[in-house]
């Protein structure tokens, strides 16, 4: 029971402000750990007194949780503004991670705070060097000061990744791409056949990414997408998450594009 429906005490032992509004927390239990998490896998985050929310992890290092949080509502303006030695309350792990496929090309797209979930897969990967062809990281941000891990994507390019990165709103000192993230695929080889594609973003960034692979020849069960919708318990049993026949919280946050594209092509699902 513990873990699933009753939060587990944690306490901040480090906190990084990544922009003005987005911060990494590194936990650490106080007494009993919760289950190993997966890449791609979330936990509800609780700040007392607040209520809780769901964040996925941003890196897995033993029994420590790490979570990157943009402040946008009450809760999550909450647990962004927790200090080193504050107390929070976690439950999890929750969902469906992401699937690594041995060999062949991996390609890894976020947009915005999807970066989070993705860090992971991207550290697994470099950490593996043999398991994968290429690595190729393609990065898309509002601007470059909403960017995220910027000295540890540099760290990735020296171990061997292809990281490309463009922005909606350039600023005056920046010399990188301009544009949607979409645009930096044809500047990245993969051969379709034997590559798998992980995608996180906001919605009509996976949708245009998905269609854009499509037509490049990668097959939609090579897709994987993190989807996202309000979610409250974590469990499969408030409904809040429901795409179609899919609670979320329960069978996602990933999920095929092959299951995913067909939900999302019907409009107000």
């Amino acid at each position: 029971m513990s873990g699933a429906l009753v939060p587990l005490p944690y306490r901040v032992i480090g906190r990084a402000a990544d922009t003005a509004d987005t911060a990494t927390l590194v936990l650490e239990p106080e007494g009993e750990a919760l289950p190993p998490f997966e890449p791609g896998q979330f936990a509800m985050v609780y700040a007392f007194g607040v209520g809780d929310i769901p964040v996925s992890v941003s890196a897995i290092d033993g029994v420590r949780l790490t979570h990157t949080v943009r402040a946008v509502g009450a809760i999550s303006r909450a647990v962004h503004a927790l200090r080193p030695g504050d107390g929070v309350g976690v439950r999890g792990p929750f969902g469906t991670g992401w699937r690594l496929p041995a060999g062949g090309d991996l390609l890894v797209v976020a947009g915005g705070l999807g970066l989070a979930p993705l860090r992971p897969v991207v550290r697994a990967a470099l950490a593996a060097p043999g398991r994968h062809r290429r690595l190729s990281v393609l990065i898309g941000s509002r601007s470059p000061s909403d960017l995220l891990y910027g000295e540890e994507s540099g760290q990735w390019r020296a171990a061997g990744a292809r990281v490309l990165v463009t922005v909606d709103r350039p600023e005056p000192r920046w010399t990188g791409e301009v544009g949607v993230v979409t645009g930096l695929l044809d500047r990245v080889a993969f051969e379709p056949r034997r590559s798998a594609a992980l995608v996180c973003g906001p919605e009509v960034m996976i949708r245009a990414i998905a269609r854009e692979l499509l037509v490049r020849g990668l097959g939609p069960e090579r897709i994987q997408v993190s989807l996202e919708r309000t979610m409250h318990c974590g469990t499969g049993h408030c409904g809040h998450c429901q795409l179609g026949p899919l609670l979320l919280c329960r069978d996602g946050p990933v999920v095929p594009w092959s299951e995913a594209g067909p939900l999302l092509a019907v409009r107000e699902l």
